[in-house]
């Protein structure tokens, strides 16, 4: 299946409004500069500040007008800001503090169409099912509306019911049709796109986006949760209605409790704050290095205290997955960072993948000397894993490294719930607490039954390989006898060079038509007069030369400036 859904040929009107939409609202806020870069520049003529287009109010500055231009953008900008903010890898730090307060809120949509949209998914009206729906939402976000409930039959079950706003999943659509088309644009003409894969950055989001867009996905991460706390009683996690749940409704049992972030509330009901937070990062050490599958969303809105002091857990829509390599990768980074060892560290950044071919392994490896030279005067009781993990993406951000987008949402997740804990209990500290876990789990994958399932699936595929090597090895030299065998290279650096010779062949053409008309001048001032020339010839001659000056200084000065750009 291709990476992005096609827009039909019917729609591609709206497929240019909608790019001029977008063009304008970043011409109004002085980012004209970004439509440059992405090709979208011919979309708003007078971006660079004619007609109402300011280059840049400077009662604000260049990152407060780009997170005010996602907000007015609608859902998928807010959600690609909100992605962006995560990325301090990607992009220097004020614009990931201002990204992060892009708050993902829209004006609610009336009451008669949730219950339109409600009956045309599930098949029934409210009334049919729900002996109560309130009227007013729980939260009304850039793609759906909560709304309170209750069940119709004995039981009584209080839920929630999320729905879809109208029409927000023809606007991604559109919206990611044309951040691919930038993103293709910029990856082949612009400096930042040519350090950094956009093309995939923006099909992770895209993926991210659509599993939100549809309510089955987030019923089934619950039910996985569920399963996966099945038998830990700190843990909750509310129930789906699958008869009354579609892709653009989902309905859940409604969780009670008490806020985690509500202080006044937890000490009026006597709850031990300090086991809430031992109990939030338990949780989050299990969902990572146990099942290898968490929750991506972890602000204080979706954790609820309950009576006996577990949590419960609600909004599934984004999750994270890590494999076994990226699990096993990971502890052996932290074991390197407890240890002090920079080489390992190292080893293990290249390892995991999180650096490529555009580090370079010796100014690397001293930055995390440095790094582990500035813990090392500190205790695990003082490590703080918001600076750890700041200091770690600020050397992704120098050396040019794109981080896998799980990884990311795994230091936000690891730094949200470091501070959410130490909000429970001030004297709470994260690697102190995790790491008697990290240890067991470290354990836990080197036990004897753990390695010798890995050993026996080693023998496994080691038998099947050699099984099927003859095949294989027969059908490699039948294509090399028949000469069907080809070998492929792809050179990252061939478009970028082709880019440049021809820059540089039609530069050389442009100096050899401007030589050429100088001459040309200068051989009809000297053989050609017509009628008038005397007159008239001399103005002729001084307004063409002007032209060639100005012409031959305009192409040094682009010669000048690609010379210096490269330098």
């Amino acid at each position: 299946m291709p990476a992005f859904l096609p827009i039909p040929w019917f729609v591609r009107g709206h497929l240019v409004r909608r790019s001029r939409q977008i063009a304008s609202a970043l011409a109004r806020h002085g980012l004209g500069w970004m439509l440059a870069e992405a090709g979208l520049g011919d979309l708003v003529p007078f971006q660079r500040g004619w007609l109402g287009h300011p280059r840049r109010q400077q009662a604000y500055s260049q990152a407060e007008h780009l997170r005010m231009a996602l907000g007015e953008l609608g859902a998928t900008f807010i959600k690609l800001g909100q992605a962006m903010s995560t990325r301090s890898d990607l992009l220097p730090a004020e614009y990931v503090a201002e990204l992060s307060r892009l708050q993902d809120s829209a004006p609610p949509v009336a009451f008669d169409r949730i219950c339109q949209i409600y009956c045309d998914e599930v098949g029934r009206s409210p009334d049919e099912v729900l002996a109560e729906f309130d009227p007013q939402p729980l939260a009304s976000a850039s793609i759906g509306q909560v709304h309170a409930g209750v069940l119709k039959g004995a039981s009584r079950q209080p839920i929630t019911v999320k729905v879809q706003r109208p029409g927000v999943a023809q606007e991604v659509e559109l919206d990611l049709e044309i951040l691919s088309g930038m993103a293709e644009w910029a990856s082949a003409h612009t400096a930042f796109g040519s350090d950094y894969n956009l093309p995939a950055l923006v099909e992770e989001f895209a993926y991210t986006l659509r599993n939100e867009l549809d309510y089955r996905r987030e019923g089934h991460n619950a039910d996985r949760f569920r399963h996966n706390f099945a038998a830990d009683p700190g843990v909750r996690i509310p129930h789906v209605y699958w008869d009354l749940t579609t892709e653009r409704v989902l309905t859940t049992e409604r969780v009670g409790g008490v806020k985690i972030a509500d202080m006044a509330a937890l000490d009026q009901l006597g709850i031990d704050r300090h086991g809430v937070a031992t109990n939030s990062v338990r949780i989050m050490l299990r969902e990572v290095f146990e099942f290898g599958f968490f929750h991506a969303d972890p602000h204080p809105g979706n954790f609820f205290v309950q009576e006996d002091e577990s949590i419960a857990l609600i909004d599934f829509g984004m999750v994270g997955r890590l494999d076994d390599r990226t699990r096993d990768g990971l502890l052996r980074a932290g074991m390197a960072i407890a240890r002090r060892d920079a080489e390992r560290l190292t080893d293990e950044f290249y390892a995991l993948g999180l650096a490529g071919s555009r580090a370079r392994r010796r100014g690397l490896q001293r930055d995390l000397d440095h790094l582990l030279d500035r813990l090392s005067g500190q205790s695990i009781k003082e490590l703080a894993a918001a600076q750890v993990t700041n200091e770690v993406m600020s050397i992704a951000f120098r050396h040019r490294m794109q981080l896998p987008g799980e990884l990311v949402m795994l230091l936000r997740v690891v730094a949200m719930s470091e501070g959410l804990g130490a909000r429970l209990d001030p004297e709470f500290r994260l690697f102190e607490f995790a790491a008697p876990f990290l240890q067991e789990f470290w354990l836990q994958r080197r036990s004897p039954k753990a390695l010798a399932m890995r050993l026996g699936q080693a023998a496994l595929d080691a038998t099947e390989l050699s099984l099927d090597l003859p095949h294989r090895a027969g059908r490699l030299l039948g294509q090399l006898e028949r000469g069907e065998a080809e070998v492929r290279v792809n050179h990252a650096g061939i478009p970028e060079l082709t880019h440049q010779l021809q820059r540089m062949a039609n530069r050389l053409a442009l100096s050899i038509l401007l030589a050429a008309t100088i001459l040309a001048l200068g051989l009809l001032m000297v053989t050609y007069h017509p009628p008038g020339w005397e007159e008239y010839g001399g103005w002729v001659f001084a307004l063409a030369f002007l032209f060639s000056l100005g012409f031959g200084v305009w192409l040094m000065w682009s010669i000048w400036r690609s010379g210096r750009g490269q330098g």
